[in-house]
């Protein structure tokens, strides 16, 4: 591990100019267990296979809830979190669910810091924007006692790893690609009244089948809407959904975000951020209410993207629903090519902070010193 005046720098050991977003090997990872009424201290484990009962409830009744943030390298070598608080908030949302002992933002925090001070090495060089990439946190919260009956063990497990991951898109600019997305109707992912507003993990692995067949139509990413109705916008499979519409003039000051409004739709750190900078920073409307899909289909916004931690902003450049059951319709956003102007001006700003090109007025990187390695 090479330091510059108490700064870890880049392994040499990775290719940085071709890191990809997946998984990397690390110097180990962060864990707390929670037995018998109590946490216990954090380690440090370098094995990143886990020893869990055959009978855990994590594995058996799905008893698993997880977050995904980042850490990034500024300019002067120094690496930050970014709003680390936001996530631990949500996760402990997602455990009450799934009636697990409550998580204290404390451990939370203390696992994220352990974890990146011991792969301090693994954050990648500074890029403007983010654009060189960053370190991917993934907390993950479960059940790992064994337990046969339909009720919570006694024990649990909190662990944070982590992995260096490319950015997808580099810095954000107008030519960022749009992606094409398709309407899920004869699946949803949540009830009005269910888990949609939680980080389980076993919200997720239902819709594998549906996305990885929407890809091979050529749809990068796949929509929900209501289960209810299914008139109005839920959110992306994979992130939230967003609106925006350019107002009068085409200097965006009269711009409108729209974020949908479900209970069904899981509240994304990265939404917030977005709806903060919208309205705080360009001075934009924002209007957080339920949005037909009629108004979409009349072409009432004038930029869509899907809002989340591991692209910050995806344009999307069309959607494309069934009309019959075996007939399609398409709408296409903005030029039907790249990203629009807004949503570019929007992620820039986004990225600007978190690789601390942009000064953080808002107090939203962690810790403010930087991470200290162990």
């Amino acid at each position: 591990m090479a330091t510059t005046n108490g700064i870890v720098q880049p392994s040499d050991k990775v290719d940085w100019k071709n890191l990809s977003f997946d998984l990397a090997p690390t110097n180990g990872f962060a864990r707390f267990v929670w037995k018998n009424g109590s946490w216990g201290k954090g380690e440090l484990i370098q094995d990143p296979l886990l020893g869990v009962h055959v009978a855990s409830s994590a594995l058996n009744y799905g008893q698993s809830v997880f977050e995904g943030l980042k850490a990034y390298r500024h300019q002067d070598g120094s690496v930050r979190v970014f709003r680390p608080t936001e996530n631990a908030a949500r996760m402990r949302h997602s455990s009450a669910m799934v009636c697990m002992p409550e998580l204290p933002e404390e451990i939370f925090l203390e696992g994220v810091r352990m974890c990146v001070a011991a792969n301090l090495e693994f954050v990648p060089p500074y890029g403007s924007h983010g654009s060189a990439g960053s370190m991917y946190l993934r907390p993950l919260y479960f059940g790992s006692g064994g337990n046969l009956q339909l009720s919570p063990p006694n024990e649990f497990t909190f662990l944070v790893w982590c992995t260096p991951a490319g950015s997808l898109y580099g810095a954000a600019s107008a030519d960022a690609p749009g992606v094409d997305s398709f309407v899920l109707e004869d699946f949803d992912r949540a009830a009005p009244k269910g888990t949609g507003s939680g980080k389980l993990a076993g919200n997720y692995a239902p819709v594998f089948s549906h996305m990885i067949a929407a890809k091979k139509a050529g749809y990068g990413i796949t929509l929900h809407l209501d289960s209810a109705t299914r008139t109005m916008i839920d959110e992306f499979s994979t992130s939230n959904c967003l609106m925006l519409s350019h107002g009068e003039g085409e200097d965006l000051k009269n711009a409108t975000l729209y974020i949908p409004d479900s209970k069904s739709i899981l509240k994304s750190v990265t939404t917030k951020s977005i709806a903060d900078i919208a309205a705080k920073t360009f001075g934009w409307k924002v209007a957080v209410a339920p949005i037909l899909f009629e108004d979409v289909k009349a072409r009432k916004f004038d930029e869509v993207a899907a809002a989340g931690t591991a692209a910050v902003i995806t344009p999307v450049r069309s959607i494309t629903y069934h009309t019959g059951p075996s007939e399609l319709s398409k709408i296409d956003i903005g030029n039907g090519k790249t990203a629009g102007p807004a949503f570019v001006k929007v992620a820039r700003q986004l990225t600007g902070i978190q690789s601390g090109d942009v000064e953080d007025t808002f107090g939203w990187l962690w810790p403010k010193e930087g991470i200290q390695p162990l």
